[in-house]
């Protein structure tokens, strides 16, 4: 795995990990020592996003403002192709 899919593959386990907390807390919502784990990993999500979008393009159409994100790889992809 190269550092670029490593990047992803944690971004994607602290998103995920943010989510079912967010879920949680919808039925939890006194739970404090939960929401400050969210907080936690709300922030580690963001965080790991902006420096994938800094190292290798958007993930999405709002990381950008010009045509970027339609360029190769999508972030499931190996090889740019827009160079």
């Amino acid at each position: 795995m190269n550092e670029r899919q490593k990047l992803m593959a944690r971004l994607s386990a602290v998103q995920f990990a943010a989510w079912e907390l967010h879920m949680y807390l919808d039925t939890h919502p006194c739970d404090t020592a939960a929401y400050e784990t969210f907080r936690k990993h709300s922030a580690e999500a963001a965080r790991l996003k902006n420096e994938y979008e800094s190292k290798y393009g958007p993930l999405t159409i709002t990381g950008t403002e010009d045509a970027d994100w339609l360029c190769d790889p999508w972030p499931w992809d190996l090889e740019r192709s827009c160079d």
